[in-house]
């Protein structure tokens, strides 16, 4: 069973708090000037970007009328929300993106996930993955260890009694891009093998041959989480920090071009047998 991220309840009281300041028919700048900040302020709390203090929370359940057992339940909340995350001791080491999307991956119930370049961080080994972040420019090897570190505990969602239900879209490229060396590739291709097996994982190889697709422009992550009340979201990485969404219609359009290319990828078994020929190649 899963344990709520502190993120996950701050996504869930940003979205009660847009909800109620539309329909007290306020607009961020007239609640602004209520609290005595910016409107930015306003839009980072309902877009999850900033957590809300409670003092923050009741002055905004004041201005929109809201009292009694909902604004109880919406206090609690935001002091659950103001709980640390095992990763904010990481949190010198990543992005501030990066550390709300371990939080939520953290929750999810279901994780979808196309990666055309490198093997996804929740199926490396530990070589491949510092290998992977030794490529960063100006990267300190410091640094490179403690995110390491962090790639190796988010795994943890994959092994715990309800593990998440993980399935990878691997372009045929990743098998063939030395990472590491060949010792490195070689444990690396074997891990997968090993976790395909289980049932609560799920990899398929998209070929060469199934040439181009709706996703050239790159990886994408797909999160599915266990309640009506956490829409699904989308992550996309970037250099420069990671990217969400959570509209419905850009969800859709993800959902399908995942979809596109799961029917053009080969079956489970199938992509197991190119990933065991490929291990055999490195020697």
């Amino acid at each position: 069973m899963t344990t709520e991220s502190p993120t996950v309840r701050r996504r869930r009281l940003a979205m009660e708090l847009r909800r109620l300041r539309e329909a007290a028919g306020r607009t961020n700048e007239e609640v602004a000037r209520h609290l005595g900040c910016s409107p930015s302020k306003i839009s980072r709390i309902e877009l999850g970007r900033r957590p809300a203090s409670p003092g923050d929370v009741r002055l905004l359940l004041d201005f929109y009328g809201v009292d009694g057992n909902e604004a109880d339940a919406l206090l609690a909340m935001a002091k659950a929300a103001k709980q640390k995350g095992w990763w904010h001791v990481y949190e010198d080491a990543l992005p501030e993106s990066f550390q709300v999307f371990v939080g939520l991956e953290s929750e999810a119930s279901g994780i979808r996930t196309f990666e055309p370049l490198l093997v996804p961080g929740l199926m490396q080994t530990e070589d491949y993955a510092r290998a992977v972040l030794l490529t960063a420019v100006g990267a300190d090897p410091s640094d490179v260890q403690r995110r390491v570190e962090v790639r190796m505990n988010r795994q943890k969602i994959l092994q715990r009694r309800e593990p998440v239900h993980l399935w990878v879209l691997l372009d045929e490229a990743v098998l063939h891009r030395p990472v590491g060396g060949t010792a490195v590739m070689r444990e690396q291709l074997e891990r997968l093998l090993a976790e395909a097996s289980e049932p609560h994982i799920t990899l398929q190889v998209l070929p060469f041959e199934a040439g181009a697709h709706p996703a050239m422009s790159g990886a994408f992550v797909i999160l599915d989480f266990p309640s009506s009340a956490d829409p699904t979201i989308v992550y996309l990485d970037s250099l420069t920090g990671g990217l969400y969404t959570e509209k419905s219609a850009e969800v859709q359009r993800f959902s399908l071009v995942w979809e596109h290319l799961r029917a053009k990828a080969c079956a489970p078994d199938e992509s197991a047998a190119i990933i065991a020929a490929r291990t055999k190649e490195l020697v």
